[in-house]
């Protein structure tokens, strides 16, 4: 294989439907509501949600999976294209089709069809897996990962594995970098297994020792346990204190697929090379978003091909966040600085920007910039690690960085429809009132916390550090 590693996501594809509706009244002949049907609609879910949620953004995915010839296969074919690499195992039966009954936008009842077993994996998957880059595998118990495990087994001590778990499904490879069962598949899992501890309840401590549990039978480096509202409770083998990373706010929406999207931000970010603790703080916010946007039924998730493109920018996303939540007739936020060092006065005014609009997008000025700006000595602290700490902020969308003295340019690509400054300005002192209102958008000064700047802090810590080497040892 040339070119970069693909990611390769493994396991069992679904094809979800959801037939939507109201429901006001109840069938004469027996108490269950009669539901008029106002729309319907299918898509892969699965192994295939969770692959073309990691293809966002133009990543390289391969999906291997067992499709046949049945018309729920072909309409797997048909959503994925262009979106994934499809690797296909033979499918010996038909594919599984899952359907929901919605009414008012909640589960009636769900209807399972079909089911087949996979059969064996041809010299291209081997291959795949043998030049991976990253490894999810989602195991939705129809044992697509049972058929390929001595190549799994073999990616595991090369590379990046996420293993997203069934109670019907496989267990684990050794060596998995993380297994990401949610609360109910902790429980089943643990359950009557032989040598499995006897706990009981739902409590963080109990969760922890299930998550222990399963990391050392597993053999797993972490066993991140998803807890909904909660967020997610990182174990490892052998005990010790668990890392719990809370949900960065409460998502009500369709929680359909969440699952997916979190282990396919979680192998993702492991394969840019963030660790651990790094990569589920990324996927518990992924997570939440993608419920609060109506989960898998998102109907925006579908509408257009994932065509691969270049490798990850930060500043790309910016610009199309920024187009996105205008097409949705959506207001855009943007403000912009130095962001030396993040303190109060940064944290309060990103807040307040965030909640003048639909997204809040960062124009952070480059390490050249401020030191053109501000002087020898500036920036205190580099331009990536300053990007990363504002997109870890949950009021920040988007950072995109702009190299010149001001970023009259940057804004005339991003084009928001509110541009934010805090501080002692009017209006009329911003240089940017000019360039916003040139496409119709609007300037505005949010209040600032008083005493609190970047200077001045750098000041006090010079000031503590004299005063440290007058004062003698002891």
């Amino acid at each position: 294989m040339t070119g970069p590693k693909p990611l390769v996501v493994v396991g069992d594809v679904l094809l979800d439907e959801d037939i939507e509706g109201v429901a006001t009244r109840l069938a004469p002949d027996a108490p269950a509501p009669v539901v008029d049907v106002t729309g319907d609609r299918r898509h892969p879910g699965g192994a295939g949600l969770a692959a073309a949620l990691a293809a966002r953004g133009g990543r390289d995915v391969v999906l291997v999976t067992a499709l046949g010839d049945d018309p729920a296969s072909e309409a797997v074919r048909r959503e994925l294209g262009g979106r994934v690499r499809l690797l296909e195992l033979p499918l010996h039966g038909t594919l599984p089709v899952k359907t929901r009954v919605l009414a008012g936008g909640r589960p009636v009842v769900r209807i399972d069809r079909g089911g087949g077993t996979p059969g064996e994996p041809d010299e291209a998957v081997r291959e795949a897996l043998a030049g991976a880059h990253a490894v999810l595998v989602a195991d939705y118990g129809r044992h697509t990962a049972g058929a390929v495990r001595p190549q799994l087994a073999d990616a595991a001590r090369r590379t990046p594995l996420v293993w997203d778990p069934h109670p019907k499904g496989d267990p684990p490879v050794p060596g998995a970098r993380l297994v990401t069962p949610n609360a109910a598949e902790a429980v089943a899992l643990c359950a009557g297994a032989p040598g499995a501890p006897g706990v009981s309840g739902v409590s963080l401590g109990a969760f922890a020792e299930r998550g222990t549990e399963l990391a050392e039978r597993w053999r797993a480096a972490g066993v991140a346990v998803t807890l909904g509202d909660r967020g997610v409770l990182l174990t490892r083998p052998g005990g010790g204190t668990p890392m719990l990373i809370p949900a960065p706010f409460r998502a009500d929406g369709d929680p359909c697929g969440a699952g997916d999207c979190f282990a396919a931000t979680t192998v993702a970010a492991l394969a840019d090379g963030l660790l651990p603790e790094e990569a589920l703080q990324r996927a518990v916010a992924e997570a939440a978003a993608f419920v609060a946007a109506g989960g898998a039924g998102n109907p925006e998730l579908w509408h257009a091909p994932a065509v691969p493109g270049p490798a990850h920018d930060p500043a790309a996303d910016a610009f199309e966040l920024a187009e996105g939540v205008r097409a949705r007739g959506g207001t855009v936020v943007a403000t912009g600085g130095c962001f030396d060092l993040v303190h109060a006065g940064h944290v309060g005014l990103l807040e307040s920007a965030r909640r003048v609009g639909d997204c809040l997008i960062v124009c952070l000025n480059s390490d050249a910039s401020v030191t053109r700006r501000k002087g020898a000595g500036r920036p205190l602290t580099p331009v990536a690690d300053r990007a990363r700490v504002l997109a870890a902020l949950g009021s920040v969308d988007a950072v995109v960085v702009f190299e010149e003295d001001t970023p009259e340019a940057v804004l005339g690509r991003l084009r928001p429809d509110v541009w934010v400054k805090g501080g002692d300005y009017s209006v009329e002192e911003l240089p940017e009132a000019e360039v916003l209102r040139s496409w119709g958008g609007q300037a505005v000064v949010l209040p600032y916390l008083d005493g609190r700047s970047t200077t001045a802090l750098a000041r006090r810590a010079a000031e503590a550090a004299a005063v440290a080497l007058r004062t003698p040892d002891g």
